[in-house]
């Protein structure tokens, strides 16, 4: 298995603007939803990754942990469907409920978001403060599949925490590492140089 590292997009990006379907309800929802939160929360995962699989509990928990906080959540697969047939929107809502997701879990058919975020691997995750200005971005902790690290969401916890608390972030942050995006024939981007 190939690990693929995120591509650490650079910190005071603003976050780029979407518009997608949420596997769930159906709702079209997009970056403006957000716009009164205090912060959001980007996560590009997928339902059939190791890496997600290890650690889709705990983004099951940050989602409720926070959910009185006001930070936006939200989950995105851009996973080509049909090449990957268990990152179906259909297995995405599966999935969501069977975590217990309580944001809304997007599906970016085009992988046009993955594009503009410079997703590269499942998970990848993206922290943006209440300007919409990227904070953190990289893994969730040190766990990964196989190395006996607990799973405990303490990097993005510890970065969510201080930007709740109007703080700075630590300047220590990881990339996050898993299986690649898996991209469409001839969509694959040119940022993996």
């Amino acid at each position: 298995m190939s690990l693929t590292p995120s591509t650490m997009m650079e910190l005071g990006t603003r976050a780029p603007d979407f518009e997608l379907r949420d596997v769930s309800t159906g709702q079209i929802v997009s970056l403006n939803d957000f716009e009164e939160c205090c912060g959001l929360l980007v996560l590009f995962i997928c339902a059939h990754c190791p890496f997600v699989k290890h650690i889709e509990n705990e983004l099951a928990r940050i989602g409720t942990d926070y959910e009185n906080e006001g930070l936006g959540v939200i989950a995105i697969c851009s996973n080509d469907a049909e090449k990957y047939p268990d990152d179906s929107p259909e297995k995405l809502g599966e999935q969501a409920e069977r975590v217990g997701f309580v944001f809304p879990y997007l599906h970016d058919e085009s992988q046009e978001a993955a594009k503009a975020y410079r997703a590269a691997c499942t998970p990848d995750i993206f922290l943006f403060d209440e300007n919409l200005e990227l904070v953190y971005r990289g893994q969730l902790d040190d766990s990964r599949p196989g190395n006996d690290q607990p799973v405990t969401g303490k990097d993005l916890r510890a970065a969510i925490d201080a930007m709740l608390a109007g703080k700075p972030t630590s300047e220590d942050q990881y990339p996050a590492v898993g299986c690649n995006i898996k991209w469409k024939p001839g969509n694959a981007p040119d940022y993996f140089g």
